[in-house]
């Protein structure tokens, strides 16, 4: 469940009260985990997935009537503004004339105020706000063009001089970002504290790239496949699978492992451990990339014509899981899925995702028919990238729903949904994810993200009282019955 869906007055999910409630929810159903997408402040195509930083939190997210009862903010200050008519869709557009405009009253009243706390965030945060923050003041001033268009050569290669000088003449903007980076770890530790609290822990996905137009490219370029003018060499992408005949052309920039190598993967400690400054479980994404990876030619129109390249592998897991022995992994392998990708996988020890919506073909047996599951892995109904359950069902292939139904005993009593979750539920998966979406019943109106289609996507909202105590109800029963359940283990134990 994305925070971006959660009910909100003002546009968009935020950290406010619609979050504390879920979590609520999420404890009166006997969930013990809410997984969530990136979140960073957004670029390209409104993906959480093409973030202006790894490290930042999405100023989106900052909860409005929380500055109001923290008197940064007068009520009439946030009122009568328009975030959307759609209370089930983020307009996103709508949300970047806007927002800023009331964040920077919060700030103009909190930086004087929170100096002090300010002073002491930027201190604990050195390694990459100073490099956000003037990131971000230099895209306005660039009338938010991305930083490899940007018409000053020597910011654009980030020479030292050149920070000075922008540093001292856009003070204002800096301290407008740095304080709404204040503003949204501050919401964000008093909310996650009060998940664990309810016993909720946070999975968060690390997209296994940096988008090109990042403060991690621009200020970091020698950790990336650039020429001498910054520009990208290979991008990243998948050849063609399921979702796409072209494949997908995401458009990253590639490492230059060799050189990280040698660093002894010191950016990615620092990425992962700025990660787990915000979950308690972080998933890897795309981690078949690790072991090969697609470049793809810069300039060309489609990831057809890209080749495979090795990875990493285990000499980056070992580093990681080295530096984070108490923190713990999943791996998205999903996609083509060599041997050598299962034996990394198996190397690793991380789970890896068993999606249901993929069980299905009735062609041939898939390994991921919940008989097949080893228990190390993470059972899934779909991801954010498939449709809803009742999506699936209508866009499948007849003879693939008709697999689905005889193999789980599908009824219109039980419901396709509830059947599909009774599924997952009972396998012997560690772990049982579902969508939100799935336990609502929703169709394909509630689906996420389509790959391959770069606009239209992370729109998804929840209705208003859509988490109900009576469907909090439901799902616990369900996980308890199948053994799931937190109260359920202290009282086998």
């Amino acid at each position: 469940m994305p925070i971006s869906a959660l009910p909100s007055k003002y546009g968009i999910g935020t950290l406010g009260k619609a979050a504390y409630d879920f979590i609520d929810f999420l404890s009166a159903a006997s969930q013990k985990y809410w997984q969530i997408l990136p979140v960073g402040p957004l670029s390209y195509g409104d993906s959480p997935y093409q973030s202006l930083s790894t490290y930042a939190g999405n100023p989106y997210f900052v909860d409005l009537d929380l500055l109001v009862r923290d008197g940064l903010l007068k009520k009439a200050d946030i009122e009568g503004i328009d975030w959307g008519s759609d209370p089930c869709r983020v307009d996103y557009g709508k949300l970047f004339n806007n927002r800023f405009t009331v964040l920077k009253k919060a700030a103009d009243k909190g930086l004087v105020r929170d100096a002090e706390a300010v002073a002491a965030f930027e201190e604990e945060n050195k390694s990459w706000l100073p490099d956000y923050t003037l990131f971000m003041a230099l895209k306005r001033h660039f009338n938010m063009q991305p930083w490899s268009q940007w018409p000053d050569e020597d910011i654009r290669l980030h020479k030292a001089a050149a920070c000075r000088k922008y540093r001292k003449d856009l003070a204002e903007d800096i301290r407008l970002f740095t304080y709404i980076q204040f503003l949204f770890f501050k919401q964000w530790d008093a909310l996650k504290a009060y998940a664990g609290e309810k016993g909720v822990g946070i999975i968060g996905d690390l997209p296994i790239y940096v988008a090109m137009d990042s403060a991690d490219v621009w200020s970091e370029p020698h950790w990336f496949q650039l020429d001498e003018a910054n520009r990208p060499t290979d991008v990243s992408g998948v050849p063609p699978d399921y979702f796409s005949a072209d494949g997908q052309l995401w458009g990253n920039p590639l490492y230059r492992w060799d050189k990280m190598k040698r660093d002894h993967f010191g950016w990615w400690v620092r990425r992962v451990g700025g990660a787990f400054r915000l979950y308690d479980v972080l998933g890897f994404d795309h981690f078949r990339g690790l072991e090969c990876y697609w470049a793809v030619p810069s300039g060309v129109s489609t990831a057809k014509n890209g080749r495979w390249v090795k990875g990493p592998g285990m000499d980056l897991i070992r580093v990681l899981t080295g530096k984070y022995s108490d923190k713990s992994f999943i791996a998205e392998d999903l996609g083509f899925l060599t041997p050598e990708v299962k034996q990394l996988l198996a190397d690793s020890g991380f789970p890896g995702m068993k999606v249901l919506e993929f069980a299905f073909d009735s062609r041939e047996e898939s390994d991921y028919l919940p008989h097949t599951y080893p228990r190390n892995c993470i059972c899934y109904t779909g991801t954010h990238d498939n449709a809803t359950i009742m999506g699936w069902k209508d866009e499948a292939a007849a003879e693939d729903v008709a697999c689905a139904v005889k193999y789980l005993g599908l009824n219109s009593k039980e419901g396709f949904n509830w059947g599909m979750i009774r599924g997952g539920m009972s396998s012997v998966a560690n772990l049982f994810v579902a969508q939100m979406q799935d336990y609502l019943g929703l169709g394909s109106e509630a689906r996420v993200n389509i790959p391959g289609f770069p606009s239209g996507n992370w729109t998804w909202r929840m209705e208003k009282g859509a988490a109900t105590a009576k469907l909090a109800k439901k799902m616990a029963g369900l996980t308890k019955l199948y053994g799931r359940a937190v109260e359920a283990a202290t009282e086998e134990a």
